[in-house]
């Protein structure tokens, strides 16, 4: 199993932060975001990770290198000056992730999340006739009409909406027919969510969107507390 970890973003709302520094790169609690999800994926046994890089992607790949220092290794799928959105972006990393047979399933979870969910257990939850596994939370602040319904193990377009927390497991065919460039995810995950062919499960412990730098601080002063606290 391999995963990928999106990183790509210009994050706008976290500026002045993210004009030098790129958001997955910001720290909580002394260790940066993304390292959190590597340590995660690692703990699950997935020691195969890509990165997707624009927005000063060459700082990443200087701090985190080919991750040997973490107990992986790590790809890069450079996307230039200009990111290829969620679905793009992950188009373009397929053959990275999919393995010399092009059916291999994987995970995708966003950099700029922050969250104690178990990642290597979304992988034992998508069935064989699926094409994807999302996890959604309830709804935050910032999101309250949600994205999906939820029925039972199924995720819907319909009924009560949770928010999709940016962590999914994926099969190659849920982008059968696309095309390279930039494209947003949400349409396909509506499509495939149509045909019945997506699960779901919701999640209710830590998450956070990091997206501003008040909420950056506000994490980082509770994880850090929290980090004291067990020493």
């Amino acid at each position: 199993m391999r995963a990928m970890i999106l990183a790509a973003g210009r994050g706008e709302r976290m500026r002045p932060l993210t004009d030098h520094t790129p958001k997955p790169l910001l720290q909580v609690a002394g260790k940066p975001m993304i390292q959190y999800h590597i340590e995660a994926l690692a703990a699950a046994g997935v020691r195969e990770i890509v990165i997707n890089l624009a927005w000063l992607g060459q700082k990443i790949r200087a701090a985190l290198g080919d991750g040997s220092q973490l107990g992986v290794r790590i790809e890069y799928s450079d996307e230039g000056d200009s990111a290829l959105e969620t679905g793009g972006g992950v188009f373009q990393a397929l053959p990275l992730l999919a393995g010399p047979s092009g059916s291999d399933r994987f995970i995708v979870v966003s950099g700029d999340v922050f969250t104690e969910y178990p990642l290597g257990d979304a992988v034992k939850k998508l069935a064989a006739a699926d094409v994807a596994h999302f996890v959604v939370v309830p709804n935050p602040d910032f999101h309250t009409r949600g994205d999906f319904g939820l029925a039972g193990n199924r995720l819907t377009d319909s009924g009560e909406r949770y928010t999709y927390a940016n962590i999914g497991v994926f099969d190659p065919e849920f982008f059968i027919g696309c095309k390279p460039g930039r494209f947003p995810l949400a349409p396909l995950m509506f499509d495939w969510i149509r045909q019945g062919r997506v699960s779901g499960e919701l999640y209710r412990g830590v998450w956070h969107n990091v997206g501003t730098p008040q909420q950056l601080q506000q994490i980082d002063q509770e994880a850090s507390a929290q980090r004291r606290s067990r020493l």
